[in-house]
C-alpha cells in the first residue's frame, strides 16, 4: 500500500526492529495495550501473541483491509484520530492490571500526542514510541547538553524517559529523511509535589530565550531568592537554564512559591 504523506505514514518493515519493540513491552494476558497507528499491523500481530487486551487507533480507514482480520474478542481496531478519541470511554469496560501504550507516532505531531495522553491522566505504566531520533534526544536529554530544554523537564516530571535504541531510516517503507529511535516512558513513583501550572511556567520562562542567562529570562521573578539557590549549589549568577537539573529547578520553585 502506498503511504500517505498527509498522515506522516512510514510503514515499519524491519522484522528485527519489530521484534525488539515487542520485546520491550512486558505486558501479560492480564494487561491492556493501546497501540497508536498500527498501519498494516506488523507490530500488532506480535502484540497479539501476548494475549493481552489490545485496542488500536488508526486514522486511515484504507488500512481496514489489513487490520480487520486481526480483530477478535481481545483485540479491537478503532478507526479514529487518537487526538479526537475518548480513550477513557473506550477502555472503561475492560478489566486489566497494567496499561501500556505503544506506537509509531507521526513525527509532525509527536509532542501533541504525548501531551494529550499525559493530560488524560490515565494510569499508564509504560509508553513506548517510535519517534524522530532528534526528538528522542530532546525527550531523554540530561542537563548541560544542547538537547536539554523545557520539554525534557516537562516529560521527566511525569515519567522516567529512556532512549532504548536507534532505528535506521531504511527500516521503513517509504524511507524517511530522518533517523528514528525507540523511547520508553516509565511512570514515576516519586513525582515532585508542586503546583504544576506554576512549576511549568517557571520552566518555560527559564528556557524562553535559550541562549540568554537565567537572570535575563526570569526578570519577572524574585531573582534574589533564585540567586540564593544558585549560590547554595555553587553555581554562577550568569548560568543558563540548560545547565540546571530538575532538583535545582525544584529548589528554585520552592524558594519562590514554597507550596
Amino acid at each position: 500500500m502506498k503511504a500517505k504523506k498527509s498522515l506522516g505514514q512510514n510503514f515499519l518493515i524491519d522484522e528485527k526492529i519489530i521484534e525488539q519493540i515487542n520485546d520491550s513491552i512486558e505486558a501479560t494476558s492480564n494487561d491492556l495495550i493501546i497501540e497508536i497507528g498500527p498501519g498494516m499491523g506488523a507490530l500488532t500481530k506480535k502484540l497479539k501473541q501476548k494475549n493481552a487486551n489490545l485496542i488500536c487507533y488508526e486514522i486511515d480507514t484504507d488500512l481496514k483491509i489489513y487490520l480487520n482480520a486481526l480483530e477478535d474478542n481481545k483485540t479491537k481496531i478503532i478507526y479514529k484520530d487518537i487526538l479526537q478519541s475518548d480513550i477513557k470511554e473506550d477502555i472503561k469496560n475492560i478489566i486489566y492490571d497494567k496499561l501500556y501504550i505503544v506506537g509509531n507516532l507521526p513525527y509532525y505531531i509527536t509532542t501533541p500526542i504525548i501531551k494529550y495522553l499525559i493530560n488524560l491522566n490515565l494510569l499508564v505504566n509504560e509508553m513506548i514510541f517510535m519517534v524522530q531520533d532528534e526528538v528522542a534526544e530532546r525527550f531523554s536529554a540530561k542537563e548541560a547538553t544542547s538537547s536539554y530544554g523545557s520539554i525534557t523537564l516537562y516529560l521527566n516530571y511525569y515519567y522516567k524517559v529512556e532512549k532504548l535504541f536507534k532505528v535506521s531510516k531504511h527500516a521503513f517503507n517509504p524511507v524517511p529523511k530522518v533517523e528514528s529511535a525507540i523511547i520508553k516512558f516509565t511512570k514515576r513513583v516519586d513525582k515532585p509535589h508542586v503546583n504544576t501550572d506554576k512549576y511549568f511556567k517557571l520552566i518555560n520562562d527559564a528556557f524562553k530565550m535559550k541562549r540568554k542567562t537565567l537572570k535575563n529570562n526570569l526578570q519577572n521573578y524574585d531573582y534574589e531568592k533564585i540567586k540564593e539557590v544558585l549560590q547554595k549549589h555553587n553555581l554562577d549568577d550568569n548560568i543558563r537554564a540548560e545547565e540546571l537539573s530538575e532538583d535545582i529547578f525544584l529548589d528554585i520553585y520552592n524558594s519562590l512559591f514554597g507550596d
